[in-house]
C-alpha cells in the first residue's frame, strides 16, 4: 500500500477539494500519511490568489521536492496555481511529475497511476466543470466542524481579482445534492456546518433563476443534528431581504455575515467594478443590524488600489469609523496580471499601502475592543475546542467567531467539557480580540 502526503494552502475552497481528493486516494487503496518523509507520493494543492500565496505555494513545491530524495517518488502540484500557471510549472519546476487544474481534482486517482506508468499528465482547463457524482471526502478540520461548497467559480469580475480566470463561472451546486451532503456530514458527527463558495449570496442564480440561498438554508436547518449553521462570502447588492427574514428567523443559522466589501469610497468600488456604493452598503447594514441586532459582520478591505488618493482613504476610514465592523481584515492591493486593474495607472508605492493598512489596522483594534467590552457580563453559545495548558483554560468559538479566522474564547469550568460540545459562558474579560469568561452549569 502507497502511502500520500498532501499540502494545502490557501482557501476553505481549496480545502475541501484537497478533502475530497484524500478521500477518492483512501478508497483506491491508498494511505493517507501526515508525515513528508513516509509519503509515496506528495500532493501540493496550491493557490495563486495574490503574489505572496503564489510564491507560498512555491515554496511548498520546492520544500516537498526535497523528499524526492529519499521514499517520496512523485510530486503532482494541484490547485489554482497548478491551474493558472500549468506551462510555467512544468518548465521552471521540473520535480513536479503531473498537474492537476481546479476542475479536475476528481480525477487525482488516475492522474498517479499514469504518472507511475512513466508519463507527466496535465490536466488543466476544466474549470468550468462542476463534478456532479457523490464523492468520498475526507475532513481536515476538527470532526464537529466542516465546511460545505455550494458553489465554485466567480462571474462579479472584479477589476482585480484573477479568480474567474482560475475557478471558472459561477457554477451552483443543486440543492438536493448540497443536502444529502450535510446529512451525510452530521451523521459523521459534525455540528457546525460552514457553507462556503466565491459569492454565497448569488446562490442558485445560474441554475434555478434566483438568489437561493435561503431556500437551500430553510432544508438544512432541518437536519436534526446540526446545530450551527454559518455563512462565509456574501456580496453585499445579492443579500435579499429574504435571506435576512430567513437568518433572522432560525436560530440554528448564526448571525454571522461575512461580507468583504473591499473599498468604501464610491470612486474605487466603481473602478473595482464592484457593484454597490457605500450609501447602499450602509443601507443593507443598517437593515441587517435591525433585523439580527446580535449581527456579527466581519469584513475584507483592500488599501492602496491604483488611483486611490488621500481623499479616497480617509472616504474609506470614515467609512468603517461609521459602521464599526465587529470583524476586520485589510490587505494591500496585490497587481495580479491578466487583471484590468494591473494595467491602470497610478500604482501605488508599497511603503504607502503598508501605512494605509496599518491606520485601519490601529482603527480597527479599537473598535473591536470596545465592541468586545461591551459583552461584558453577558451569557453567550460557545463551541469546545480544547484545553491551553498554558493559561490553565479551556478554549473555543462564539457564534460571531468562525474556525481560523476569528476571536477565541477561553473560559474556566469545573465540569467535563469536550471538543465539539455546546456550552454556555459568561464573559468576565475582553481583549482586541479574545474573550474569557466562566462556564455556567
Amino acid at each position: 500500500m502507497k502511502n500520500i502526503g498532501l499540502v494545502s494552502l490557501g482557501c476553505a475552497k481549496n480545502q475541501t477539494d484537497a478533502e475530497i481528493m484524500l478521500g477518492i486516494l483512501a478508497e483506491d487503496g491508498y494511505n493517507i500519511t501526515y508525515d513528508p518523509s513516509d509519503a509515496d507520493v506528495i500532493i501540493v494543492n496550491t493557490c495563486g490568489f495574490i503574489e505572496s500565496a503564489k510564491q507560498e505555494s512555491i515554496n511548498a513545491i520546492l520544500e516537498m521536492a526535497q523528499y524526492k530524495d529519499e521514499k517520496c517518488k512523485l510530486l503532482i502540484a494541484t490547485g489554482c496555481l497548478a491551474e493558472r500557471y500549468a506551462n510555467d510549472i512544468l518548465i521552471e519546476l521540473p520535480e513536479v511529475d503531473a498537474i492537476v487544474g481546479t476542475g479536475d481534482y476528481d480525477k487525482i486517482a488516475e492522474v498517479i497511476k499514469s504518472a507511475f506508468e512513466g508519463e507527466k499528465p496535465v490536466i488543466c482547463g476544466h474549470k468550468d466543470r462542476t463534478p456532479e457524482e457523490r464523492l468520498p471526502r475526507i475532513l481536515s478540520t476538527p470532526p464537529y466542524t466542516a465546511y460545505l461548497k455550494i458553489a465554485d467559480g466567480c462571474d462579479n469580475n472584479c477589476t482585480y481579482c484573477a479568480i474567474p480566470k482560475i475557478r471558472g463561472h459561477f457554477r451552483s451546486r443543486k440543492i438536493e445534492d448540497i443536502v444529502d451532503e450535510a446529512q451525510r456530514l452530521a451523521e459523521s458527527g459534525v455540528k457546525e456546518l460552514i457553507l462556503i463558495a466565491q459569492d454565497t449570496s448569488r446562490y442558485g442564480s445560474d441554475i434555478y433563476g434566483e438568489n437561493t440561498l435561503d431556500k437551500l438554508l430553510e432544508k438544512l436547518v432541518k437536519i436534526e443534528k446540526i446545530k450551527w449553521i454559518r455563512v462565509h462570502y456574501f456580496y453585499p447588492e445579492a443579500i435579499t431581504d429574504r435571506l435576512i427574514d430567513t437568518m433572522a428567523k432560525y436560530d440554528k443559522i448564526c448571525n454571522y455575515i461575512d461580507m468583504p466589501v473591499q473599498h468604501g469610497n464610491n470612486e474605487i468600488l466603481r473602478r473595482m467594478a464592484r457593484r454597490t456604493t457605500q450609501e447602499q452598503m450602509l443601507e443593507k447594514i443598517e437593515k441587517i443590524r435591525d433585523k439580527m441586532p446580535d449581527a456579527v459582520i466581519r469584513t475584507s478591505i483592500i488599501v492602496g488600489f491604483p488611483g486611490e488618493t488621500e481623499a479616497q482613504f480617509n472616504d474609506l476610514y470614515e467609512f468603517i469609523k461609521k459602521v464599526r465592523f465587529d470583524r476586520m481584515g485589510v490587505f494591500t492591493y496585490s497587481q495580479e496580471e491578466n487583471t484590468p486593474a494591473a494595467s491602470f495607472p497610478d500604482q501605488i508605492d508599497e511603503d504607502i499601502k503598508n501605512e494605509r493598512l496599518d491606520k485601519l489596522m490601529t482603527l480597527q483594534q479599537g473598535i473591536s475592543l470596545e465592541l468586545n467590552k461591551s459583552k461584558l457580563g453577558k451569557t453567550i453559545e460557545v463551541l469546545v475546542e480544547g484545553y491551553d495548558e498554558d493559561n490553565f483554560l479551556f478554549y473555543g468559538r462564539s457564534r460571531g467567531d468562525s474556525i481560523e479566522v476569528d476571536g477565541t474564547v477561553y473560559f474556566a469550568t469545573e465540569d467535563e467539557v469536550t471538543p465539539g460540545d455546546i456550552i454556555k459562558v459568561k464573559i468576565l474579560d475582553a481583549d482586541e480580540y479574545d474573550l474569557t469568561g466562566q462556564a455556567e452549569v
